[in-house]
């Protein structure tokens, strides 16, 4: 069950709507993009130990996850969604091995004053032949992987991509060799690497544990 914080008793959300009663109409509270669902639903299933709240007013982040028994234990996430950017037909390896492409711009003192714990991007591939991908990061790692890469910005565009080797990586600014270079697994991608992120739910099993 998705809460707010809004009362002292929880309110369910129904999709991704939540509302109150007023005569015969409902008048919106709030409203969830559909990442954020994606993430809520996501954690419910498989951490079942764990509450998901939803702030009633923006705070910095989209949800607040914590242990059912102990409400100290918690990790505050930020959710950013992107559609598929991947060619819809493959001209060469890298592009067959591309499983999804995606593109955000995020500002640089977003990133930086964030009160998250953790950004969650979702990536979702047009063809919708494969379950979303998540790749779960600290925005302060965020920060320094894109300053390292671009330099210091007021804001960057960010190229979370997933291949289905398992390897994730930011894919701005990369060349044609270099792309073919990691299609054959012969390229280093040093800062650029984000596969250790890649499905990394590790800081909410550390909070599920009793």
């Amino acid at each position: 069950m998705l809460k707010t914080k809004s009362s002292k008793n929880s309110t369910n959300l129904r999709a991704i709507y939540c509302g109150v009663r007023e005569e015969n109409n409902m008048r919106p509270i709030f409203t969830i993009h559909a990442g954020e669902f994606l993430v809520g639903e996501y954690i419910e299933k498989n951490f079942p130990t764990l509450n998901v709240w939803i702030p009633s007013k923006d705070t910095g982040t989209d949800f607040l996850v914590t242990n059912k028994k102990d409400s100290s234990k918690s990790v505050a996430i930020q959710v950013k969604m992107s559609r598929d950017y991947k060619p819809s037909h493959a001209k060469d390896e890298f592009s067959r091995k591309l499983l999804a492409g995606g593109w955000l711009t995020l500002a640089h003192d977003k990133i930086e004053k964030s009160p998250a714990d953790y950004w969650v991007f979702i990536l979702v591939s047009h063809e919708r032949k494969m379950k979303p991908k998540y790749i779960i990061i600290p925005p302060s790692k965020l920060l320094n992987l894109l300053v390292n890469i671009h330099g210091k910005s007021n804001s960057y565009h960010f190229y979370p991509w997933v291949l289905n080797t398992g390897i994730a990586l930011h894919g701005r600014g990369l060349l044609k060799s270099e792309k073919e270079k990691i299609a054959t697994e012969s390229y280093t991608l040093g800062e650029r690497d984000l596969s250790i992120y890649l499905e990394n739910w590790a800081p909410l099993e550390k909070i599920s544990n009793p």
